[in-house]
C-alpha cells in the first residue's frame, strides 16, 4: 500500500505532501518538535525535543545529524542526546553556541516550544558495551559533557552498581551544565563519585589542566577502569597520550573524529576560486577544506571526515570528487562537504 502512495505521489513523495497538513506527519522522514527550551550556562541550550515514530531510538554516547532552515538553506549539525537511552519517544540535546556556529548560534538564539527540525537515526560507536563494566571513568569537557551525561543517566536509570567516577573540566563552576543534577546523582548513588575540575577557579575538587596527577586523585584505581571521554581537543590530546605513555590506550574510548587520510592528486589541474573571498589558487590535489586554509580563509568545519556537515558550502561550478565513495559531480550551484571533496580542475566555491 505505501509503494502505491508513494507511485501516485511521485515525484514528490508522501511526505512532502504530508507535511503539508502538519510537519511531524511523516512516513519515511525523521523529524522532532521541540517542546521545551532551557538554557543552563550563558552559552549553552538545552532542548527536549518529541521525535517522530519514524526514530529507533539510540545508545547512550550515540549522535545523531539534526538539520534546521536558515535563510532557505537545510544546515545540518551532529549532537549527542544527554538523556537516558531508556525510551525512544524523547530526545535531550545541549547546544553549545560557538562564535562562528551557524547552526549552534541559531538555535541558542531562536529555539522554542514547537519548532520542528529533521534528525537522523543514532549513529555512532562510543556507546557503553551490552555488559556493563565494573568499573568506569567518565571524563568530559565543555560540551563534550552529553554523551558521558547520557551514559552515567542510563546507568543510574539501570541502577548500575560498578563504581563510576565522572571526571568533568569547565572554566567556573557557571560553566558546567547539569551541575545540580550531578551533584543530586552523586548523593543518590553510593557508586557515583563526582569530580569538577576547573581551568580559571580555585573552588573545584582540582584545578587546571588534565595530567597524571589529576587522574590519580579523581580514580585511584584507573588502571582497573574502562575510560570514556569526549571534550574539546586539548583534553582528548591529552589524556591519549597520557594513556599511551601508561600502557592503558585500549582502554581508553574516545567519540573524537580522526579524519581518513587523503593523498594529494599530483596530476591535479586547474585553479580554485573563492568567490566571497575573492581568493583564487592552483588546484593542489588536496581537499577543498585544506586549500580554503591553505589560501588563509577561515572556514567552518567540525569532523574533517564527512559527518557532521559543518564544512558544507555552495559549489558554484566546476567538477568535483567526493574521496569517500569516489563520485564525481558536476552539478552547479550545489551543497558540498569541503572537508571531503576534492577539485577536478576548475572549481569555484561560494566561500
Amino acid at each position: 500500500m505505501l509503494s502505491l502512495l508513494e507511485a501516485l505521489a511521485t515525484p514528490h513523495g508522501v511526505d512532502r505532501y504530508l507535511e503539508l497538513v502538519h510537519p511531524m506527519l511523516t512516513v519515511r522522514a525523521v523529524r522532532a518538535q521541540v517542546t521545551a527550551v532551557h538554557r543552563q550556562t550563558p552559552d549553552t541550550v538545552t532542548l527536549a525535543l518529541r521525535p517522530t515514530r519514524t526514530w529507533k531510538g539510540f545508545d547512550a554516547g550515540q549522535y545523531l545529524r539534526v538539520s534546521v532552515l536558515i535563510d532557505g538553506v537545510l544546515r545540518s549539525r551532529c549532537y549527542s542526546p544527554a538523556n537516558a537511552a531508556t525510551k525512544g519517544d524523547h530526545i535531550e540535546l545541549t547546544v553549545k553556541a560557538h562564535p562562528d556556529g551557524l547552526v549552534s548560534g541559531y538555535l541558542h538564539a531562536n529555539a522554542k516550544p514547537g519548532l520542528v527540525v529533521d534528525i537522523s537515526q543514532a549513529d555512532g560507536t562510543f556507546r557503553l558495551p551490552a555488559a556493563r563494566p565494573d568499573r568506569l571513568l567518565l571524563i568530559s569537557g565543555g560540551s563534550g559533557i552529553t554523551p558521558v551525561m547520557s551514559m552515567l543517566r542510563t546507568l543510574c536509570a539501570e541502577g548500575h552498581t560498578g563504581d563510576v567516577t565522572f571526571l568533568h573540566y569547565a572554566y567556573t563552576e557557571n560553566d558546567v551544565p547539569y551541575l545540580r543534577e550531578l551533584r543530586a546523582l552523586a548523593d543518590e548513588h553510593e557508586n557515583v563519585h563526582l569530580v569538577l575540575a576547573y581551568t580559571e577557579a580555585t573552588d573545584g575538587d582540582l584545578k587546571g589542566l588534565f595530567s597524571h596527577e589529576h587522574l590519580a586523585q579523581a580514580e585511584p584505581r584507573y588502571k582497573e577502569a574502562q575510560t570514556y571521554l569526549c571534550g574539546p581537543g586539548g583534553l582528548m590530546r591529552g589524556v591519549r597520550e597520557l594513556y599511551d605513555e601508561l600502557g592503558l590506550g585500549e582502554r581508553l574510548h574516545t567519540e573524537e573524529f580522526a579524519p581518513a587520510p587523503v593523498a594529494a592528486d599530483e596530476e591535479a589541474t586547474g585553479v580554485v576560486t573563492f568567490a566571497r573571498s575573492d581568493t583564487a589558487g592552483d588546484n593542489d590535489g588536496t581537499t577543498l577544506l585544506e586549500q580554503a586554509e591553505a589560501a588563509g580563509i577561515n572556514a567552518e568545519h567540525g569532523c574533517r571526515m564527512g559527518i557532521c556537515f559543518s564544512c558544507t558550502q555552495v559549489k558554484r561550478h566546476g567538477r568535483v570528487r567526493n574521496v569517500l565513495s569516489g563520485d564525481v559531480s558536476t552539478e552547479e550551484d550545489e551543497e558540498i562537504q569541503l572537508c571531503v571533496n576534492v577539485p577536478v580542475g576548475d572549481v569555484t566555491i561560494e566561500l
